[in-house]
This record gives structure tokens, C-alpha cells and sequence, in this order.
């Protein structure tokens, strides 16, 4: 059940990786927007969102596949966590009743702490994840 449970994990966080790495790469002005929106304008040139874009692709991919896991995993990790912490208020604050007002709060980022949460799972677990490519290679070596 653990390896079936880490597969989901896996599958989910490196989707939503995908999802947003396809939104960049091919509407790089819907990701500038958020940039400018919530992230202080940080990385909003169209370059930067095709790159970024790009990076979020890969990692993603990697991560459903559960290929170079350890790295996959930790960048993954450090996306889904920095994206979190970068919008604490809304964490913190999902109906705007004291750090926002209500019509600035959102409480469709409150998912953003789950999926952080659940990329550190899937560092703290890497060795009971054996449903992935990096377990299969291992075992084709050993045998």
C-alpha cells in the first residue's frame, strides 16, 4: 500500500509541475501575471517564463516517472515549498479575516500547503518508493 500510496503522490505533485511548466512554456504571459501578482514581479520576462517553464517540465517529468528521484525529488520539494511560503498569507489567511481583506483572499491556494507538504513525503520515503524507473534500473543492475 505505501509504494502504491507514494506513486499517487508522485503522479500528483509532478502534474501539477507539468501543468504550470506547459502554462508558461506556451502562455508565458499567464505566468508572467502571476509573477507580477503574487511573486513581486520576480521572474515576469517572457524569457525567464519559458525557462522556468521548461525547468517545471522536466522535473515534473521526472518526478511522475521516478527517475534521478533524489534530485527530482528535492527540486521538486524546493519549488513546491518556496511557492508555498511565498504566499503564507493566503495560507494563513484562506478568508481574508485578518491578514487580507476578503476580496484579496484566495482560498484556492490553500492546496499549496498539501502539495508541499507531500513533496517532503515523497524526499522522506524516497527508499520505499519502489513503483518508479530509478527502482526498476536498480534492480535490472543488481540481478
Amino acid at each position: 500500500m505505501k509504494a502504491y500510496s507514494l506513486l499517487f503522490l508522485r503522479v500528483a505533485t509532478g502534474l501539477l509541475l507539468v501543468i504550470w511548466g506547459l502554462v508558461r512554456v506556451v502562455k508565458p504571459e499567464v505566468g508572467a501575471h502571476v509573477s507580477e501578482t503574487y511573486y513581486a514581479g520576480l521572474g515576469a520576462a517572457h524569457a525567464i517564463q519559458l525557462g522556468w517553464g521548461a525547468i517545471l517540465l522536466v522535473v515534473g517529468l521526472l518526478t511522475i516517472a521516478g527517475l534521478w528521484r533524489r534530485v527530482a525529488y528535492t527540486a521538486q520539494a524546493v519549488v513546491l515549498v518556496f511557492g508555498a511560503l511565498s504566499i503564507w498569507k493566503y495560507l494563513l489567511d484562506p478568508f481574508g479575516m485578518w491578514l487580507l481583506d476578503r476580496e484579496s483572499s484566495q482560498i484556492l491556494f490553500f492546496p499549496s500547503l498539501g502539495m508541499a507538504a507531500a513533496s517532503l513525503v515523497l524526499l522522506a520515503f524516497v527508499e520505499d518508493d519502489r513503483l518508479s524507473l530509478d527502482h526498476l534500473r536498480r534492480g535490472a543492475r543488481q540481478g
